[in-house]
């Protein structure tokens, strides 16, 4: 008979607040329940510009920049994460879902230390104030996906709530662009995490089958290459 030590306990995705600086964790948030579908979006940077000229562009120098990139494809995510206290028996929960619905709404706001300095400054009279810097986002999925990540979009549902108008339970709609080397300076400790991302597509795009030339219908390389 199967006992339950006997089933793997499920990996949560989650994400991680780091430390620039040191690398360290500064916050973890893991998601009560995985999201049951990702939505993955790549978009080529392609060195010949997003539209096609139709026959009427500048000649031979777009045609050179045909197979170029600029730089890594622009990859977002978007899924729907759930947060339930009802889940939740060995937690007393006061305030309902309210701490974990404002943790990740701080992953998008600014804190009121870092509104006052600006402020500060502005009365200062300093001409030029730099937008305020949010720590380094990962999100992670998984051994195999950890990356940098931004939130672009955070929309809430609460559905449920206690006698207190606490919130009890939510839908959350979140997307996320993945920063790349092209978004972070040199040097940055997310632009490595990202180039560790990449090399773990790397590693796993080799580890694919290939296929052959004859499931496509076709004879041989010498086909291909346009010869014989």
């Amino acid at each position: 008979m199967t006992r339950y030590a006997d089933i793997p306990k499920p990996i949560r995705s989650g994400i991680v607040v780091v430390d620039p600086e040191r690398g360290t964790p500064q916050r973890i948030i893991v998601l009560q329940f995985n999201p049951d579908t990702l939505e993955r979006s790549l978009a080529p940077q392609s060195a010949g510009g997003s539209g096609d000229s139709g026959g009427g562009g500048s000649g031979s120098g777009d045609r050179n920049e045909a197979l170029r990139l600029k730089g890594p494809a622009q990859e977002t995510w978007k899924f729907t994460a759930e947060i339930d206290s009802t889940d939740q028996f060995e937690v007393a929960a006061p305030d309902g879902i309210h701490p974990e619905l404002a943790t990740l709404e701080m992953l998008v706001h600014p804190t009121t230390a870092q509104l006052r300095e600006a402020g500060r400054l502005a009365r200062q009279g300093t001409i030029e104030i730099s937008p305020i810097e949010m720590p380094l986002t990962l999100f992670t999925w998984g051994s195999k996906r950890v990356m940098p990540v931004r939130l672009t979009e955070l929309s809430i549902n609460e559905s449920a709530f206690d006698v207190h108008l606490n919130p009890i339970r939510a839908s959350l709609g979140i997307g996320m662009k993945v920063l790349s080397v092209s978004d972070l300076p040199a040097g940055h400790r997310g632009a490595d995490l990202y180039m560790a991302h990449l090399a773990q597509k790397e590693q796993l795009a080799r580890a694919a089958r290939g296929g052959g030339l004859t499931s496509l219908g076709l004879a041989g390389g010498s086909t291909v290459m346009g010869r014989g």
